[in-house]
């Protein structure tokens, strides 16, 4: 269950530093393998125990992964012991990460001087442990929403990873790699963490502070300058939308033309997209978040609950009700 336990590092002087996940039930298993293999790859590289990793579930046994394979798990720590860093790992929805003896650990472990870090989902559980007040963090995007809606005085970034002071947050997927090459070099220097990264074939390191999506261009497939600003500024009014005239002001072109880039570059409406990146909006916080469907109507930009449900059936088929349940 424990990779790399050893006895004092005899080179260094120092005992192999001892690293913890914590895995929510339905924790992503890419994004967990990203921040625990580079570790092991490390061991591996420099013959000798660099870390020691343990691996926590909320009760000692086995915790089954959004993929079904299963990482054994000790019960969660209640002494801090030699753990220098405690990550938590969390995929799935929110809805899900009320987990009052996770949160109680996390705190325990801040106070006992642990390093605390979440992966993917693990940052929202670490604010709803109260570890990220007037702290900096990320993750991944997909949950952005729903963590502004519940934590709104959250200082969100949508970088790749974040550290402020003792605080590691970061995506999911291979953001957890950038990261913890970051750490291994903050240990062992750049020369040395460039051989861990080799090992993986990830040639092209990202720096923390780089994007988790693809570029507006990449997801909408569209190159024309005004109509990519437009629909960037889209998805940043989704509560609050801005009508046809402001948009072609900000875009600097007339609202005409606004109307056929729409119609010749994505086959729809200005009005039709607006609402179609408002809708999704409102699918994420329905699965993710706890708000009343009022309250994610009025977070989407529709005037009623009512609206927003003929609106949601006539895109997906179904009622929003339908959709939470």
């Amino acid at each position: 269950m424990a990779e790399g336990a050893g006895e004092m590092d005899a080179e260094t002087g120092d005992r192999p530093q001892e690293i913890g996940f914590i895995l929510v039930p339905g924790f992503a298993l890419l994004s967990f393998a990203s921040g625990c293999e580079p570790f092991r790859a490390a061991n591996e590289l420099a013959g000798r125990p660099l870390y020691r990793l343990r691996y926590f579930g909320e009760a000692e046994g086995r915790v089954a992964a959004s993929a079904g394979a299963e990482v054994p798990t000790e019960a969660l720590p209640r002494l801090r012991g030699h753990l220098h860093t405690l990550f938590v790992c969390a995929g799935g929805e929110p809805t899900e990460w009320d987990r009052p003896e996770i949160h109680a650990t996390l705190r325990r472990m801040a106070r006992l001087g642990v390093r605390i870090g979440g992966i993917s989902g693990g940052p929202y559980l670490m604010a709803a442990a109260g570890l990220l007040a007037d702290r900096a963090f990320t993750l991944h995007w997909e949950y952005a929403g729903a963590t502004l809606e519940t934590f709104p005085d959250a200082r969100l970034s949508r970088a790749r990873y974040v550290a402020d002071g003792d605080r590691l947050t970061c995506g999911g997927g291979v953001a957890p790699l950038e990261m913890a090459h970051a750490l291994i070099a903050e240990r062992m220097g750049e020369a040395f963490a460039r051989r861990v990264s080799d090992w993986f074939l990830h040639t092209a390191i990202g720096a923390a502070d780089d994007p988790q999506r693809a570029s507006a261009v990449e997801r909408y497939g569209v190159h024309h300058p005004a109509l990519l600003a437009v629909l960037e500024t889209m998805e940043k009014t989704v509560e609050a939308p801005l009508g046809r005239l402001a948009m072609a002001r900000l875009a600097a072109i007339s609202p005409r033309h606004l109307d056929r880039l729409f119609l010749d570059k994505l086959g729809l409406s200005f009005s039709a997209q607006y609402r179609a990146i408002r809708l999704a909006h409102g699918r994420r916080l329905l699965r993710q978040s706890p708000l009343r469907i009022g309250e994610i109507a009025t977070a989407c930009g529709f005037s009623s609950a009512a609206h927003f449900a003929r609106c949601y059936r006539s895109r997906f088929g179904c009622s929003p009700s339908a959709e939470r349940a």
